[in-house]
């Protein structure tokens, strides 16, 4: 199949395809007579197995691990689990910060009037006017 029907069956953009092949995620597919390149079954299964791994917050190089054990029929699945573990920890301490992030910026939208004049407490905080706010100073930015 050409890369537009790669691109369909597996919801990804025909310019993450090639992007995937240049960085070596998926293998080169042969090229048809008229150039275009003709991608297998396999190579849509491993593309939707990319797919699905970026969705879980999973990066290129950890992708590239995931790949690699996929294709280890001898592989302890206790390493999958070790990543798997470590990516929710990644992303269990960015929803903390994402939350405080959100809790600081009510509460400088709630200090704030709202009104036609121009002192403002989120422009002061961002600027490093004021101290910090909920533990979000200018230092930190």
């Amino acid at each position: 199949m050409n890369i537009g029907d790669a691109s369909q069956r597996t919801g990804v953009s025909q310019r993450m395809i090639r992007h995937y092949e240049k960085i070596g995620l998926i293998p080169a597919p042969p090229r048809r007579e008229s150039g275009y390149r003709d991608y297998s079954d396999a190579d849509v299964n491993r593309l939707l197995f990319i797919a699905n791994a970026r969705d879980l917050g999973f990066s290129i190089d950890e992708i590239g691990e995931l790949l690699q054990l996929w294709s280890d029929e001898h592989r302890a699945s206790s390493e999958v689990k070790a990543l798997a573990l470590a990516k929710a920890d990644e992303l269990g301490r960015k929803v903390d910060a994402l939350a405080a992030m959100r809790s600081s910026l009510l509460h400088l939208a709630r200090t704030c009037h709202g009104d036609d004049r121009p002192d403002c407490p989120i422009i002061d905080m961002i600027s490093g006017e004021k101290p910090a706010v909920h533990g979000i100073s200018a230092e930190n930015n």
